[in-house]
């Protein structure tokens, strides 16, 4: 789960098609910055005690990374991972005292809540799932200390699938899982990217802008909130 600076040519971008109401089975989900905001320079700023480099150092040398993007995609161990950040960080950390710091960056917001709420609503109605670049230590820890997964019937993951957005893959994997075809499934991703590569199979998408927002796009869609 990363932090990405929006395109500056998608950052008004709501939506990529027009509205269509009805047809909707199916709703999915992103999951960091629509159901649980999180920073990864709360972890940063904490490994800087460990290390001779500045929180936006660390940040800069593997949020985001290749090697992040690795571990994202379940392609290499969390004890490799965190092997290969100690060496690039020349860090005194161990292991222990990694793992919290790397997992304690997550917190929910009323945003997030409301969010939540209305995924359970929905539930009663369409099939509902997540979709989400997310590595398996931070879904670990999500999943014991947050309820935010029991909403959903169906969880598409990076890491247990190989793969991440925007790859096509991921969003054809969220489909099969559902047993839909692309035009009948909407979905809300707070990056515009993400949003744009999923319009491009013929998925509804639209970006998240906050929860009145998510609800105006349902409704347009033929989506009933009530």
């Amino acid at each position: 789960m990363n932090s990405h600076n929006i395109n500056p040519a998608l950052s008004t971008t709501k939506r990529c098609h027009k509205v269509r109401k009805g047809g909707v089975k199916a709703v999915i989900f992103d999951l960091g910055n629509v159901l649980i905001d999180f920073d990864h320079t709360i972890a940063a700023k904490r490994i800087s005690g460990f290390t001779d480099k500045t929180p936006q150092e660390i940040f800069n040398l593997f949020f985001d990374s290749e090697l992040t993007a690795l571990f994202e995609e379940g392609k290499i161990s969390p004890l490799i991972f965190f092997s290969e950040v100690k060496k690039m960080l020349n860090s005194k950390l161990d292991y222990a005292q990694f793992l919290p710091i790397w997992n304690e960056i997550f917190f929910l917001s009323e945003k997030n809540q409301a969010v939540y709420s209305l995924a359970k609503l929905l539930r009663g109605r369409y099939k509902i799932a997540l979709l989400s670049n997310i590595n398996i230590l931070h879904f670990d820890y999500l999943k014991k200390n947050f309820s935010v997964f029991d909403a959903f019937q169906n969880i598409v993951t990076s890491f247990e699938y190989g793969i991440r957005k925007p790859d096509p893959l991921i969003y054809k994997k969220a489909l099969d899982l559902l047993e839909i075809s692309p035009q009948n499934a909407f979905y809300t991703d707070d990056r515009p990217e993400l949003i744009e590569k999923a319009c491009t199979l013929g998925i509804r998408g639209f970006v998240f802008r906050g929860i009145e927002q998510l609800k105006r796009d349902l409704s347009g869609n033929g989506i009933n909130i009530n």
